[in-house]
Formats: structure tokens, C-alpha cells, sequence
């Protein structure tokens, strides 16, 4: 009897148009816009119907009207969104790249030497474990209030994900590669360029995942602790001001950034690593 209901079962699959179909395949044309209206449905409910007061939640018609208002400006017009958002991706980009370049080569060098790994990781964990508001200040006390001190912040708080995603990924490489590498005369430098590095890239982007949702926030921290343009620096003033609609607007616009970010690197990932991506398919397709 279990034979022949299996037989009908695979006889009749799901239907790649049914719902439950759709709902696993696209649930980011489904389930994520479902979720997105009952957000805003609730905002509607909380800022119309139970009173809250627009300087605590404003209503979503004027978030919209202030977002509408400062995109449409000018982009080099620095009373709209599109010249502060520049800056903030300028800043977040460029400290995004150098953070992880930094933390990619010394997760690679530390994950080479065991002495190393052992001598430095103690002084990595105890700088990660400072707060970086309070190195901000530092940061653009040395290097000014232009662009250096919060591509440097950046850099501070995106390298840490980065490296020690490349220092995971350098102790998962498979033993018997490395010795087979080995038993054939390669040098360490080959062993690393062709073996640690290729097995550690699917690692490293799960780091550069994490770090480019930081990256954003790194860029802001500094706006907040001194800036002449940026995101950061209209948050500070709008908070300032209590104009709460424009507040929530930048907000929004934060958001898409840090998304739009996040979802780049993915596509690089993707078309870095597709030998993975395949991979997980197949064995999320035999499970």
C-alpha cells in the first residue's frame, strides 16, 4: 500500500503554478510583499486609528511627501537626498574595500601560521571588543571631517567579519588536498593561490555579507560624530529639529542602501563561487 502511494505521489507532483509552488520558489514576489503591506498596513492603523502622535510615529503619507520632496531635487543639490546619499556610499564603498581587504589577508596569513594565529588573534579580539563610537571621535580627530576619518571607521567595523570568515574557511580546506599538494612539490605560495584561497571564497563572502550591512552603519557613525554632508549628518539634524517625517524618509533610504549593498555582494558571490552555488542546489534538490 506505502509502494503504491509513493507511485502516485511521484506520479502527480505539485504543480509548478499552484501557490505552495510559487510560495517556495518566488517568495520574494509573495510572502516578502505580503509582509511589507502588513507593515504598512499596521503604520496606517497606529498613526490614524489609535492616535499616535506624528512626532512619534508620523503618518506614512508624510514620509512619503518628504521622501518625494528630496528625491526629486537636484543630485548635486545638497538640499536633497541623492548628494548625501552619494557621500554615505562613497564612505560605506570605499571602507567596505579596504576593511575587507585588510581582514581577508590577515584572515589567509593567520589561518597559514598557527604561531601567528596564536600570537595576534589575542590583540584582534581585544580591538574588535572596543566600542567604535568611542574610536570615531579619534578617527576624526587625526584625520579631519572629510572623507578619511569615516572610510577609516568603515574600515574598522567591516574588517572584523571578513577576517575571521577567511580564517574559518582556511581551517575548513580539505586535509587531504593540502597533502596531496604538498606531495607533489608545491610551494606554499601555490598552495595558497590555488587551494586555501578558491576553498575559502565561499567563507569569505558569507563575512562580506555581514560586513556590507555594517558598512552603512560604520559611514554613519561617523556622520554622526562630525560631517559636512551625509545621511548621518541629516539624522543629526532632523533629530535636532524634531522634523520627524524627513527623519523617517532618510531612514528609508538607509535601508534601500544597505539592501542594494547586500545585494550586490550576493551577485558577486554568485558569480564568484557558482561551483557552490551549484552545489547547495543539488544537495537542496536530493533533500
Amino acid at each position: 500500500m506505502s509502494d503504491l502511494l509513493a507511485d502516485t505521489a511521484t506520479l502527480s507532483p505539485t504543480p509548478p503554478w499552484s501557490l505552495l509552488a510559487l510560495l517556495r520558489r518566488h517568495p520574494q514576489w509573495t510572502i516578502t510583499p505580503f509582509i511589507t503591506a502588513t507593515i504598512l498596513l499596521a503604520w496606517i492603523i497606529a498613526t490614524q486609528r489609535l492616535g499616535v502622535p506624528e512626532y512619534v510615529l508620523p503618518p506614512p503619507g508624510a514620509v512619503l511627501v518628504a521622501l518625494s520632496d528630496g528625491l526629486w531635487r537636484a543630485p548635486a543639490d545638497p538640499a536633497g537626498y541623492w548628494y548625501h546619499t552619494g557621500v554615505t556610499l562613497y564612505e560605506a564603498l570605499a571602507g567596505l574595500i579596504l576593511g575587507a581587504t585588510i581582514g581577508a589577508f590577515l584572515g589567509f596569513a593567520l589561518g597559514a601560521s598557527r604561531v601567528l594565529e596564536r600570537s595576534l588573534y589575542p590583540f584582534i579580539i581585544a580591538f574588535q571588543a572596543l566600542p567604535k563610537v568611542a574610536l570615531a571621535p579619534l578617527l576624526v580627530i587625526w584625520f579631519g571631517l572629510g572623507f578619511n576619518g569615516k572610510i577609516y571607521i568603515t574600515a574598522i567595523i567591516t574588517f572584523f567579519p571578513v577576517l575571521i570568515s577567511a580564517l574559518s574557511g582556511s581551517h575548513a580546506v580539505d586535509p587531504d588536498r593540502l597533502d596531496l599538494a604538498r606531495s607533489c612539490n608545491a610551494r606554499p605560495l601555490q598552495i595558497m593561490r590555488k587551494i586555501v584561497i578558491p576553498s575559502a571564497m565561499p567563507f569569505v563572502f558569507t563575512g562580506l555579507n555581514v560586513a556590507s550591512a555594517l558598512a552603512v552603519l560604520g559611514a554613519i557613525v561617523g556622520e554622526f560624530v562630525g560631517a559636512r554632508a551625509g545621511l548621518g549628518m541629516l539624522l543629526i539634524q532632523y533629530d535636532q529639529s524634531m522634523e520627524i517625517a524627513p527623519l523617517f524618509a532618510v531612514l528609508i533610504i538607509l535601508a534601500t542602501v544597505g539592501y542594494l549593498l547586500n545585494h550586490a555582494v550576493r551577485i558577486a558571490e554568485r558569480r564568484a563561487c557558482f561551483w557552490s552555488q551549484r552545489r547547495s542546489h543539488t544537495v537542496l534538490a536530493e533533500s
